[in-house]
């Protein structure tokens, strides 16, 4: 159910949830690292439970690298926990995206895009 949205590139529009309920191995999930601005959407390979705490140690992997993220997470750290993670992958649109990294790189398309709506709003009086 989930293996293509790992594949998920620039510009697709991700749908996540968060629940309560306990995060598996195979789950997609986004997370932030400590010190790196942009998530990373990547798959649940190992989930460890703390005895002490209840609290879930969580290691990911990226499909297409050959070993897990801990080369990814901040400098000593060996498992995300709770905190890092933003939700779960339950969906994408790809592209949709695009639009808003289109408007954020080119802010001249965003003006040219409000002045067509004004231009259309203005022209099309019953």
């Amino acid at each position: 159910m989930f293996h293509n949205l790992e594949a998920s590139e620039e510009g697709d529009i991700l749908f996540l949830h968060m629940s309560k309920d306990p995060i598996r191995a195979g789950e997609i999930v986004v997370f932030n690292v400590d010190g790196r601005e942009i998530p990373i959407v990547h798959r649940v390979i190992k989930v460890h439970e703390r005895q002490d705490t209840g609290e879930v140690d969580v290691l990911t992997k990226g499909d297409n690298n050959y070993g897990d993220d801990r080369l990814l997470y901040a400098q000593g750290q060996l498992w995300l926990q709770r905190h890092h993670i933003m939700g779960r992958a339950v969906g994408f649109l790809p592209y949709v995206g695009w639009v808003t990294i289109i408007m954020t790189e080119k802010p001249i398309i965003k003006y040219i895009l409000i002045g067509a709506l004004g231009l259309l709003v203005i022209t099309s009086k019953d």
